[in-house]
């Protein structure tokens, strides 16, 4: 994935868009620390500071991730919505996401709340980028059918504690960066790192269980070219 030979930089840059590439996406593919990508870099004769690894996972992240969501197909018409407890500097915040039927992340957002007025907010987001779903399925907080009722009382709802267990599979990705990190250190640095970290799951973490393994294969090499092509497409 790391091709040296695209030597095409960014005004401003010192390395080739290619190498701030692999950067981004190895912090956000794998359950690594910044010094991690730094030696990571360093093993393949690119020698830089874990703080310029920091600057380039938070200037350019949200730029691969923005085309990620561009570029993916519609979801599926039954989405799973959930929000777990993310403790940020002793204050209790809220981390809301939802999953379409295949377990591919639409979106994340970070409040400090989860009232209906919390719930509203997050269906704006949802609704703003990939229109409504046929199907919401939730746990048995009274918000979302508040929110529901208000802004699109046309969607089916379920809600059942044991139908939503779709969307823990993302929630224990987060608790492991989470861990690794040493928690969030701001509502917004959560924000923008699981909105980065949530898109490159959907596009490098196919379904493996249900492909076989050239197709998985396929699969992958795609998902390859498609970030090489992100890379090559980077704003300074």
């Amino acid at each position: 994935m790391l091709n040296l030979s695209d030597l095409s930089r960014l005004k401003g840059f010192r390395f080739p868009r290619s190498v701030i590439g692999y950067a981004v996406w190895a912090y956000h593919r794998f359950a690594l620390s910044l010094r991690d990508v730094e030696d990571l870099l360093a093993s393949r004769g690119i020698t830089v500071s874990y703080e310029t690894v920091r600057d380039w996972v938070a200037r350019f992240g949200t730029q691969f991730a923005a085309k990620v969501r561009r570029d993916r197909p519609r979801p599926a018409d039954k989405w799973h919505l959930d929000e777990v407890v993310v403790p940020i500097k002793g204050r209790k915040h809220w981390l809301w996401r939802a999953v379409d039927a295949n377990g591919d992340v639409l979106d994340i957002l970070v409040q400090t709340r989860r009232n209906k007025a919390a719930a509203l907010r997050f269906f704006r987001k949802l609704f703003k980028v990939w229109g409504q779903p046929r199907v919401i399925i939730t746990d048995k907080l009274r918000s979302y059918g508040a929110a529901k009722a208000d802004l699109a009382p046309g969607i089916e709802h379920r809600q059942h504690k044991g139908l939503n267990n779709r969307v823990e599979a993302p929630h224990r990705h987060t608790r492991r960066r989470e861990k690794i990190m040493g928690r969030f250190k701001s509502p917004g640095q959560a924000q923008r790192f699981l909105s980065v970290h949530d898109q490159t799951a959907a596009l490098f973490r196919p379904k493996r269980h249900r492909l076989s393994a050239r197709s998985y294969r396929h699969a992958r090499a795609d998902a390859f070219e498609i970030w090489a092509e992100y890379a090559r497409e980077l704003i300074a």
